[in-house]
């Protein structure tokens, strides 16, 4: 499994899946002869995009970044549609690190589309029940707002099978979390309303995570936005500031969707300094 060091802190990814999505819709308003230089694009136009959830550790606490596909989630012609070649081995990849799902502390989940949430829950004896049953499960509460009460766009993405199970679990916050030292979750829009960000900063060290808002490493350039994305000028302004900062304190860039790439750190003028990519 593919690590990453970040002061106390030991990052994981684990395996939570795989969709293939259209990938014009991955970038948005970006023609194809551009972005596809940068991202390998299959015969039906469709892009690989992971949904690997990170482990972080550190002072104690085992936390999940996000929460994968899980597994019989979707339905045959949900498979299809999204493309969905693999679903997850969270429950495995922990078990060889020496955890159970209940040894985890807290799920921190950026935003609650179906590809984040769906392992948030689990099916046993033919229930749905949390998959992650003595953790705490920190969400915006501007998400959580959306997520309960969808408009006529959102409902096509926000399941209720994926948050009612949950809903007991669930610790909402407002603008900022920092559940450790140095690390944060907080709330930003773009994606969606209530999508949040995460960052550690430990001495010289930062890590920002900034899920759909840079949903891949070919996003970099603030203006290649989603098409997916409810607030498209949000998301510009997300990466535009949080691109400055990542630059001028040489931070690592983390993924959860990437094909290719873990974590970038890129150096002050924007350019790649060390890359952690996918092992096999």
């Amino acid at each position: 499994m593919d690590t990453l060091r970040i002061g106390d802190y030991t990052l994981t990814w684990l395996r939570g899946g795989v969709t293939h999505l259209d990938g014009g819709a991955m970038f948005g308003v970006v023609p194809k002869a551009l972005w596809s230089k940068k991202y390998p694009v299959n015969e039906n136009n469709q892009i690989e995009l992971r949904s690997d959830p990170i482990l972080i550790q550190g002072h104690g606490k085992n936390i999940l970044l996000e929460a994968g596909l899980g597994n019989g989630r979707f339905n045959e012609k949900q498979m299809k549609n999204l493309g969905i070649t693999e679903e997850s081995f969270v429950e495995e990849d922990l078990k060889s690190l020496g955890l159970q799902p209940e040894d985890i502390d807290d799920v921190l989940m950026t935003h609650m589309h179906f590809d984040h949430c769906a392992g948030l829950v689990k099916w046993e004896n033919e229930q749905e029940v949390p998959a992650f049953a003595e953790a705490s499960v920190h969400i915006s509460q501007k998400e959580w707002e959306e997520l309960t009460n969808p408009n006529i766009r959102s409902k096509s993405t926000y399941w209720k099978q994926n948050w009612k199970p949950i809903e007991h679990q669930v610790k909402l916050f407002d603008t900022e979390l920092e559940l450790l030292p140095g690390l944060k979750l907080q709330w930003t829009g773009g994606h969606s309303a209530g999508i949040s960000l995460l960052t550690i900063e430990q001495e010289d060290n930062m890590l920002i995570h900034m899920a759909d808002n840079m949903g891949t490493h070919a996003h970099q350039n603030v203006l290649w936005v989603m098409a997916y994305d409810d607030y498209p000028m949000d998301s510009i302004a997300v990466k535009q500031k949080y691109m400055d900062i990542g630059y001028n304190n040489e931070a690592w860039f983390t993924f959860y969707h990437d094909y290719k790439y873990r974590a970038i750190q890129y150096d002050s003028s924007g350019q790649p300094k060390q890359t952690i990519e996918k092992s096999n």
